[in-house]
């Protein structure tokens, strides 16, 4: 009997997907829960395992196309054995989302339209009014709008949104020359476009199109600074007693089955700074502070195509143990593409540890709508002074960047230097 391979809802709110790529073709075999192919949403990229073993009779969907969650993708089955499954329509699509939305709810169309989330999102970032919402013809599921009529609007729009009423800093009462913009006091660049792309003939140079996810990325760091001013504070902390602990207890974690990394004691050292300070914990909101109670941790994991954070939930309730098998979990299947959306998403701070590439310390970016981010660097034994005697010990640079809208320098010193002491500490008395 033939089985249905079929586009996985990978997520309470994920409604589609792409199919990135085909790992196995028409005609051939394979076996059950070995990888068949890849699904992109905005959040993650996956491989998805075969839900069955035999000949694949039919590819339905082909790469690149975004169909909703439940399609039928491709046909497991015996050699011969007939199928009779239609080529679903490809276009983005929308689907009906049971939360509501009051994000610019035009007249025109009944109350009861839904939008998805990332199609809200759109709409509210480049301010896309009542009556401008009203134009756009939507070509999703029941005359819905998607993301490529959003798309479509954005490319042919002009002239400034009727529903901004933009009022550049130099121009507010009390400023004088300090906002200024650059054109007006050094004069306009010599081009302020940027030039075409030339691949013709006798280029040596080739255009890679954007993954998604690098995409994704980019819009993500871009909409992150344009929000968010990033303050940077630098500590260092002496890493020897984590790494005598580590060392001592290492076997005694191998025999559980789990690998006892430096990136666990800085979830820990985090989670308790954190508690020390929630307000490092919350997010910057219009309406006012939004606390989180929830300590969920981000790890940023480098993939082959990109970054992914993936998040430690409720790290706070959770041993040096329960952490590091976290972990290990988040980032291995994060490498193997095998990582559900809700395990990216819901996370309050983040960690990213670029140390591991031998970088000393560095200025990392928000990851919204969090308010801080903390990059540690590699760890080198160094010259201190300790009671007045020098002495070589493993030095660390903690690097925290914060969103100067909700935190404060002092704030951020703070924080920081707890982090500090709970490593130069370890384990706490």
């Amino acid at each position: 009997m033939a089985t249905n391979v079929v586009m996985p809802q990978l997520g309470e709110s994920v409604v589609e997907g792409t199919v990135g790529k085909w790992f196995k073709q028409a005609g051939e075999e394979i076996e059950q829960y070995e990888s068949i192919l890849e699904v992109i949403t905005d959040k993650v990229t996956t491989e998805i395992p075969s839900p069955a073993a035999g000949t694949i009779l039919q590819i339905i969907v082909p790469e690149g196309a975004t169909v909703k969650a439940g399609t039928v993708l491709a046909i497991i089955g015996a050699v011969g054995e007939q199928t009779a499954v239609t080529t679903p329509a490809l276009e983005m699509q929308t689907t009906k989302i049971d939360t509501p939305t009051s994000i610019h709810q035009s007249p025109s169309r009944p109350l009861t339209q839904r939008l998805t989330p990332v199609v809200a999102r759109m709409i509210s970032e480049n301010n896309v009014g009542d009556a401008e919402l009203a134009k756009i013809h939507g070509t999703g599921e029941g005359g819905r709008i998607s993301k490529k009529d959003i798309e479509n609007f954005l490319k042919t729009r002009t002239g400034v949104p009727p529903t901004v009423a933009v009022v550049p800093p130099w121009e507010q009462p009390g400023t004088g020359e300090l906002f200024r913009p650059t054109e007006e006091v050094f004069g306009k660049p010599s081009s302020s476009a940027i030039p075409p792309l030339k691949t013709g003939e006798g280029s040596k140079d080739e255009v890679i199109p954007l993954s998604p996810m690098r995409r994704a990325i980019a819009e993500h760091m871009v909409r992150s600074k344009q929000i968010a001013p990033h303050v940077t504070t630098v500590h260092e902390a002496d890493m020897g007693r984590v790494m005598a602990y580590q060392q001592a207890h290492e076997a005694e974690f191998a025999k559980q089955g789990v690998k006892l990394t430096l990136t666990a004691f800085f979830v820990q050292a985090v989670v308790a700074a954190l508690k020390a300070f929630p307000i490092v914990n919350a997010s910057f909101t219009d309406q006012g502070i939004l606390m989180k109670r929830d300590i969920n941790i981000g790890v940023a994991v480098a993939i082959s195509d990109g970054l992914i954070v993936p998040v430690v939930k409720n790290a706070d309730e959770k041993s040096l143990l329960g952490i590091a098998r976290a972990v290990n979990d988040l980032a291995s299947r994060a490498r193997a593409k095998r990582l559900q959306p809700d395990e990216v998403q819901e996370g309050t701070f983040t960690i990213t540890n670029y140390g591991v590439f031998g970088s000393l310390f560095g200025t990392p970016v928000i990851n919204q709508p969090q308010s801080a981010i903390l990059g540690v660097g590699t760890i080198q034994k160094r010259p201190v002074v300790i009671n007045d005697a020098i002495a070589i010990r493993p030095m660390i640079y903690l690097a925290l960047t914060i969103d100067h809208r909700l935190l404060d320098g002092a704030i951020g010193d703070q924080f920081t230097e707890k982090v500090k002491r709970f490593l130069e500490e370890y384990p706490a008395m």
